[in-house]
């Protein structure tokens, strides 16, 4: 039985076209299914990608909800925020093997005398990631820690992302999941909390260069467990990528079944965590296919 497919995309993908940004993601899989002398099993209307790309910049820049495209509020950082995206950042600094004396280096005396809780010093430690962890975009994980803080926190952000990802499944299909980075966490909040109620089958979900495992992102999710209506769940990481940090096991992200991990992706996008690099690792694209395939 052919089965649907539900891709839940990132951070970073504003003022994009939805079409080809849907496109770009089936050809990554596509490319990964060639190395197996696969091609792609579904029709394009099998394909669903609820694209909020637009609506997660609108609303994070304080455009009033009623005024963005359908799928969140940035301004100066609050102190939650600024404790949030701290500890994110203080537990990559710990995971990479940056230093204090690193970040002291790129911080200057000032940052140091203040000490972790400064900001100067957390900009710091970005500044000493960059420099001493090869591949690393500290970047791209203090933009998605602030994405994700948005979404966890903040209703006017998670709803109406939430109520445009729910439209894509159908609750008559089994449907495979497919979700990356931010969209990993939207995913599996909305699977464990709704996925049930609604009489979801996801046979297979797919998680992708994911921080779910990172202390503060993982306890804002608390108590985490395996949402009932998935089968199987594989994730996939580059262990590179510092946006994922960790594989999704114990004693880190203990559930029940255990998540399957693969760690050995070797991801050849800039920052290590693109879309791109995950979907076209021919074991990422093989596990999809099977899946749909039935």
């Amino acid at each position: 039985m052919t089965r649907q497919l539900v891709f839940v995309h990132g951070r970073a993908q504003q003022r994009k076209d939805a079409v080809a940004l849907k496109k770009s993601w089936v050809d990554a899989w596509a490319e990964g299914l060639q190395r197996s002398g696969l091609e792609v099993p579904l029709a394009d209307a099998d394909i669903r990608f609820p694209y909020y790309g637009d609506t997660l910049e609108q609303l994070v820049a304080g455009n009033a909800r009623d005024d963005v495209a359908q799928v969140i509020v940035r301004g100066t950082p609050d102190e939650d925020e600024q404790e949030f995206v701290r500890a994110v950042l203080a537990e990559v600094q710990a995971a990479t093997g940056v230093s204090d004396a690193q970040v002291q280096a790129a911080a200057g005396r000032e940052a140091l005398e203040r000490g972790p809780q400064n900001w100067a010093w957390v900009q710091a430690i970005l500044s000493a990631i960059d420099s001493h962890v090869p591949g690393a975009s500290a970047a791209s994980v203090a933009l998605a820690t602030k994405d994700v803080y948005a979404y966890l926190k903040n209703p006017g952000i998670r709803d109406p992302i939430e109520t445009g990802v729910r439209a894509a499944v159908d609750p008559g299909a089994e449907t495979v999941v497919v979700a990356h980075s931010l969209g990993t966490v939207v995913a599996f909040d909305l699977l464990r909390r709704d996925g049930d109620p609604a009489g979801w089958t996801v046979p297979l979900f797919v998680t992708l260069g994911s921080p779910l495992a990172v202390t503060v992102i993982r306890k804002s999710l608390a108590p985490i467990s395996r949402p009932r209506c998935v089968g199987a769940w594989f994730n996939a990481m580059d262990d590179a990528d510092i946006v994922s940090l960790y594989p999704l096991a114990a004693p880190r992200f203990d559930v029940r079944p255990p998540v399957e991990n693969k760690t050995d992706v070797h991801n050849p996008t800039p920052n290590r965590h693109g879309i791109s690099g995950y979907l076209a690792d021919p074991v990422v694209a093989r596990r999809i296919y099977d899946a749909v395939t039935g």
